[in-house]
């Protein structure tokens, strides 16, 4: 929606009051994702909020559905981006975990908590790991892989990630690069090309 203004002011915009929503989440959790200390925060009225949504709830489901449609969206639009070979397909799922701006995994380590204390938001995260993980095994059916190995790679790939992100894995830039070979190596059983490697090296930044 178009940012509004009226004779008593500024009101923000739906957009306006998401991200601070978005920003509360990462900071507290969702019980910060309340009207009034949103307001507060942005320096609004409480009753602008209502120009933009009904009411919490339709906030909250604002942010499930910006975070299904980033990080989800994203990782099954990598897992399906065109590849020569398994190697390279791999490296294109990989940009999602080293670019924030395809898969954003403090929203996904907030909304995982929060799914904790809400059966709603649980089924949301379990249809999205359903759909990332059918996207992987789709991705490894594509080069041949049998039903059950492409099955289980996915597996691999996908838990060992949402581990990094559930126990706040924190790591030198460097030291990842230098392990993505043979990450590539051991969820594909390929090695990566040189050639494969220095285009997602480039696209990072990455100069070793």
């Amino acid at each position: 929606m178009e940012q509004t203004l009226n004779d008593s002011g500024w009101r923000g915009s739906a957009d306006v009051w998401l991200g601070a929503a978005y920003e509360s989440l990462l900071e507290a959790g969702v019980e910060a994702v309340k009207i009034q200390p949103l307001a507060k925060k942005l320096n609004l009225s409480r009753t602008s909020f209502y120009w933009f949504f009904k009411d919490r709830e339709e906030l909250l489901d604002a942010l499930v559905s910006r975070w299904r449609e980033k990080n989800t969206g994203n990782l099954v639009k990598q897992a399906e981006a065109y590849a020569e070979t398994v190697a390279e397909a791999m490296l294109n799922v990989f940009d999602c975990w080293l670019d924030g701006g395809l898969f954003d995994s403090q929203f996904e380590f907030a909304v995982r908590s929060w799914a904790l204390q809400s059966p709603e938001t649980l089924k949301e995260v379990q249809n999205a790991d359903h759909q990332r993980l059918d996207a992987l095994s789709r991705m490894f059916l594509r080069f041949g892989y049998d039903v059950a190995h492409a099955d289980v790679r996915a597996r691999t790939i996908y838990l060992v990630q949402i581990g990094y992100i559930t126990m706040q894995t924190r790591e030198d830039i460097s030291v990842r690069m230098k392990r993505i070979p043979e990450y590539v190596e051991i969820f594909t059983g390929q090695a990566p090309e040189q050639r494969e490697l220095d285009r997602f090296f480039a696209r990072h930044g990455y100069s070793g």
